[in-house]
């Protein structure tokens, strides 16, 4: 929907207020009408919505990005109360509170497929629950194949690497968790990690993983940064027959890779990022489970809160990371 639709379709009655990124770094808040869900649909009145790395490259205003952006576009890790449900919708009643993976969610409504939504139960209420960024860290844990007795490396303990270390801790998993942050890291050792190792030097983090491991390094090596030398270092540290996990979102152009070693080591390499519609709701629904039941526990990674007329802000802190810093929420006001 452009933005001029957007406006004409505004009612007295029922107004939903939208982010519209309309050059780099700027943010304008429109208002418009709330839009009925067709066939399969349900509409959300929003309660927030997660701020995701993934909106960085976009929000710097690369030569293929057009502005303005659709109201509310950039958000997807929405979650809040349904309340319409389109013709053919079955198993989401109005009054459920859902986390939901849409497309538009910077914004205090939004249409999702009901086959992106997932119900909460009671024992998440008044609990922020971005959906999507929660799936996706189950689902790259249910690539990676850890169990328990794994020697595991996590390179990149942003939000991402913090839940993965949470749950490879939880299946039975020796953690080595490797950031940039003394606060990440600290972050890393509350749940759960055997070791951390600064992120400074290349071959002294090998040399340590090396002395950590007994010359054998990782099992398993998760790489959740997204850039060439994380992937680089990533390989050095998996075991020969061992697996490596690429779970950073590498956007930013073409990379290389040591094929000799990744021979040499009969290395078995992973992309763990999933593009279905179905399995990105069975990690959301599985993530549901890892809450309530505590595997997962995000609830202390959600360090910075911002109202939608501070998105600028949120995505600037995003990009920043100033000292604290883990993830950012957009917390919508009240609805007209």
């Amino acid at each position: 929907m452009t933005i001029a639709t957007f406006k004409e379709q505004r009612t007295e009655q029922r107004v939903i207020q939208a982010a519209v990124v309309t050059a780099p770094g700027r943010v304008e808040i429109h208002d418009g009408a709330v839009a009925e869900p067709g066939p399969g649909q349900v509409r959300i009145r929003l309660e927030g919505c997660g701020v995701c790395a993934s909106n960085l490259t976009p929000w710097s205003g690369p030569d293929w990005m057009t502005f303005p952006t659709e109201p509310g576009g950039l958000g997807h890790e929405g979650w809040g109360m349904v309340e319409a449900v389109g013709p053919g919708v079955e198993g989401i009643a109005i009054g459920d509170r859902v986390g939901a993976l849409s497309y538009h969610a910077y914004a205090t409504h939004d249409l999702a497929d009901a086959e992106a939504v997932v119900v909460l139960p009671d024992a998440l209420a008044d609990r922020p629950f971005p959906a999507e960024p929660l799936g996706c860290a189950m689902n790259i844990f249910a690539r990676s194949g850890i169990k328990g007795g794994d020697t595991v490396a996590i390179i990149g303990i942003g939000f991402l690497g913090a839940l993965l270390t949470q749950l490879a801790t939880a299946a039975g998993a020796r953690v080595i968790a490797i950031g940039r942050r003394a606060f990440a890291l600290d972050l890393a050792r509350q749940a759960g990690a055997a070791e951390t190792i600064a992120m400074i030097d290349h071959w002294e983090i090998i040399e340590e993983v090396r002395r950590l491991t007994e010359g054998q390094f990782c099992d398993v090596v998760i790489e959740a940064v997204g850039s060439q030398w994380p992937l680089d270092l990533a390989a050095e540290l998996t075991r020969e027959r061992g697996r490596l996990v690429i779970a950073g979102y590498h956007q930013d152009g073409a990379r290389q890779v040591n094929m000799q070693m990744w021979n040499w080591r009969g290395l078995d390499v992973i992309n763990a990022h999933e593009r279905d519609p179905k399995i990105y709701l069975q990690g959301m629904r599985a993530a549901v489970d890892a809450v309530v039941d505590g595997r997962l526990k995000p609830d202390a990674l959600y360090t910075h809160r911002y109202a939608l007329s501070e998105l600028d802000q949120a995505l600037d802190a995003t990009r920043d990371r100033p000292d604290g810093f883990m993830k950012a929420l957009i917390m919508m006001e009240d609805v007209r």
